[in-house]
């Protein structure tokens, strides 16, 4: 089997049905965003764009397969600590693409002068990302029992997850 290129790039406002279309099965499943399971194209699309919002897009064979954002966790005396979100799509998933996108976001955090990331709310039943994160250095710092009201399972905690970098 031929590998497959992966190409990550900022996303344009071309993007926004293929960034949808990854987004729209993520949001309506509501196991690993807070954003309500409701959410039209539009609001979605607000949110993810947001101009605090730093977005690329993951392509494999110019098909958009993931997307990710980067911004400053906070304001002011927080602003040297990146934030970041990342959604694989669904057909896509156990590939690398998330891996990858989490690579290129830390490469560009640097880049961009941040002095470490930090998540503010995984989802601790979502354990591909609580595994792949810390994989990738970071350790749960704080655990908010019962934050999270996940649609199978009930309310569940959501972790803050940070490091260095």
């Amino acid at each position: 089997m031929e590998q497959e290129t992966l190409t990550i790039r900022p996303a344009e406002l071309m993007d926004g049905d293929a960034v949808w279309a990854v987004l729209e099965p993520v949001i309506r499943g509501g196991e690993t965003y807070t954003l309500p399971n409701d959410a039209d194209r539009s609001d979605a699309l607000a949110y993810w764009f947001d101009e605090r919002h730093e977005v690329f897009v993951a392509l494999v064979e110019n098909e958009v397969v993931g997307t990710y954002y980067l911004k400053a966790n906070q304001p002011g005396g927080g602003a040297h600590v990146a934030n970041s979100g990342y959604v694989t799509a669904p057909w896509a998933t156990g590939r690398g693409i998330a891996q990858s996108m989490f690579d290129h976001s830390l490469q560009r955090a640097r880049q961009r002068g941040f002095r470490a990331m930090q998540f503010n709310f995984v989802i601790s039943s979502n354990e591909r990302a609580v595994k792949l994160w810390q994989r990738n250095g970071f350790e749960i710092v704080g655990t908010l029992p019962g934050a999270f009201l996940h649609p199978k399972l009930g309310y569940v905690e959501a972790y803050v997850m940070f490091r260095s970098l």
